[in-house]
């Protein structure tokens, strides 16, 4: 069973003030627990001194080099996308539905991104808090893990693609029938293409209930994404999101939204060449333009803080 000794632990608080500062408390502090896991064998394997006083500075290492063979296309507000990031993310989002009502979304189901080995990253997206505006009963959403494997990357100068595959696991957590009836599945596949400052990606993917199909159905999702690079920091961009339903209560029904957005960063919280840490933020509008949708528009706003 792995262990971690006292003199470990005493020295832990020492380690993140001293060596890191804010960016090594950050990591330590609220990452470690999360990412312990990934480590374990290596912790077993190595003298548990060494580990702590390498493992933060490697991980940052593996993320900066993987990140490095990629394109540096900003997260878009709504679509999947194909880069690898290793962020917090919180979106907050007000939707107006068709029946006029309009309902909050706290957190948004988003959480964080991780880069634990190369050419990989693994989600951990949260449940967020919605409350509702024509009086159901307000509660939690769903829990998402996610595994995103990146098959072939190049950047800017020297191709500026990239293509990855993604596997998500919807956990129905929702209270009060905030979230999906059944666990479900969602392969995706996302590639893009850019061009200078301009760059265009699309992500395919299929929602897979694992039971309640009758009822919930399955889906097919199609996002489409432009982005321009304005200067260092802007990057507006138009989506465009299709969810065609087979099964279920709303069998042959397709639904897409225009979603225009920006997004700005990263913008450095440390004037450090080495460091990772800063903040990125976005907001986007969502609308309808088909005649069958589940919802009128969206206005979301989102808050990234990279690592």
């Amino acid at each position: 069973m792995l262990e971690i000794n006292e003199p470990i632990a005493r020295d832990f608080g020492a380690f993140q003030s001293k060596k890191y500062g804010i960016e090594g408390a950050v990591l330590h502090r609220v990452l470690f627990p999360l990412i312990l896991l990934f480590a374990a064998p290596a912790i077993e394997a190595e003298d548990n001194g060494n580990f702590i006083d390498n493992f933060s500075s490697r991980w940052e290492a593996r993320a900066t080099k993987t990140q490095a063979e990629q394109p540096k296309w900003a997260v878009p507000m709504f679509s999947p996308f194909a880069t690898l990031a290793q962020v917090f993310r919180s979106d907050f989002t007000s939707q107006r539905t068709s029946a006029g009502q309009t309902d909050w979304h706290f957190g948004s189901g988003k959480g964080f991104n991780l880069i634990p080995f190369a050419n990989t990253q693994i989600d951990i997206l949260v449940p967020g808090w919605i409350m509702h505006g024509g009086g159901q009963q307000d509660g939690f959403g769903d829990m998402i893990l996610l595994g995103k494997y990146r098959f072939t990357a190049r950047p800017e100068r020297k191709g500026n693609y990239i293509l990855s595959g993604a596997l998500a696991w919807t956990i129905p957590t929702g209270s009060y029938k905030n979230g999906a009836p059944a666990s479900v599945i969602t392969p995706t596949v996302i590639g893009g293409k850019g061009f200078g400052k301009f760059a265009v990606f699309s992500a395919v993917g299929g929602g897979l209930p694992v039971s309640k199909v009758s009822t919930s159905g399955r889906t097919i999702h199609w996002n489409t994404v432009a982005q321009y690079k304005v200067g260092k920091y802007f990057t507006p961009e138009l989506e465009v999101n299709t969810t065609s339903h087979f099964g279920g209560t709303r069998d042959g029904k397709t639904q897409t939204f225009l979603s225009p957005g920006i997004v700005v960063g990263k913008l450095p919280i440390r004037k450090l060449e080495s460091s990772r840490l800063g903040i990125t933020v976005g907001a986007g509008f969502q609308t309808a333009v088909t005649n069958y949708h589940t919802h009128n528009n969206t206005f979301a706003t989102s808050v990234r803080f990279v690592f």
